[in-house]
């Protein structure tokens, strides 16, 4: 991390918003002279704005207005693998308070002692992480919301009705789902730049806490882990019904094959 203090905006609130944009971000080769941090990549965009950058596919824009936020994100386009068709947003406001301790009041802003850099990549990954979990959450409910009608019809009647390929389609977007949601982003993993700022571990506890990361990471693998059933129990429903149609077509031959046998047999007796 490198020791250089941010300058204070103007006034004493700033604004930061986290984009979900991408599967992932290139930041190799956006290394800079004025380089705030590199894991994750963080550098100054404006006097006032700073970029902090995560490859897995978020940049969070603090200090930033609007114009200045959509002409960034457009500069880092040909760096986003897997462009997201809609991007998700998470937005914080930033209340500059020397004299307060830092804090994060019911539904206020985020209070800082000062702007250095170690805090804003804090409020950094903290948007980063609450936004990559808002999008997961909301592909997690589009498959449950498919796999639903499956489960009632199948409790209501024991049976499963739908053509193969809707049930492998079902299949298959539990287990893209599943990958995308499993992927580069460890939500309780310590940041970086708490190794060397210790004492900068409370505040992002309230950050933790003010998002809730941990809670809502649970809550997540706990709807992967039924998705992960469902999707083995949609496997062997798929695996049923071709063993049945398989027993049925070998009865079918073997009835065939008695039938001919039997036809012979009366053919030799009655030439």
């Amino acid at each position: 991390m490198n020791q250089a203090s941010a300058s204070s905006p103007v006034g004493s609130r700033t604004t930061a918003r986290a984009f979900f944009v991408s599967d992932r971000l290139n930041t190799s080769g956006l290394e800079r002279g004025d380089v705030l941090a590199t894991i994750p990549l963080a550098f100054r965009v404006t006097a006032n704005g700073v970029a902090i950058l995560f490859r897995y596919g978020v940049a969070v824009l603090i200090g930033l207005n609007a114009l200045e936020e959509e002409e960034f994100l457009g500069s880092l386009e040909q760096r986003m693998v897997g462009k997201f068709a809609r991007r998700d947003e998470e937005t914080a406001t930033i209340e500059l308070a020397p004299e307060k301790e830092e804090q994060i009041p019911p539904g206020g802003p985020i209070c800082l002692q000062s702007l250095s850099p170690e805090r804003l990549v804090l409020i950094g990954e903290a948007l980063a992480k609450s936004v990559v979990l808002a999008r997961h959450e909301r592909e997690v409910a589009s498959v449950f919301d498919t796999t639903e009608p499956f489960a009632r019809e199948l409790a209501r009647s024991g049976r499963m009705h739908g053509s193969r390929r809707s049930i492998l389609k079902n299949i298959g977007n539990a287990l893209l789902v599943r990958h995308r949601v499993s992927g580069p982003v460890e939500v309780e993993e310590k940041p970086d730049v708490l190794w060397d700022k210790p004492h900068l571990e409370r505040l992002y506890a309230r950050l933790s806490d003010e998002y809730e990361l941990k809670e809502r990471a649970e809550a997540l693998n706990s709807k992967l882990a039924v998705i992960a059933e469902s999707a083995q129990v949609l496997t062997d429903i798929i695996d049923t019904r071709r063993s049945l149609r398989l027993e049925l077509i070998i009865v079918l031959l073997i009835l065939f094959e008695v039938i001919i046998t039997v036809y012979q047999l009366a053919m030799g007796r009655h030439p």
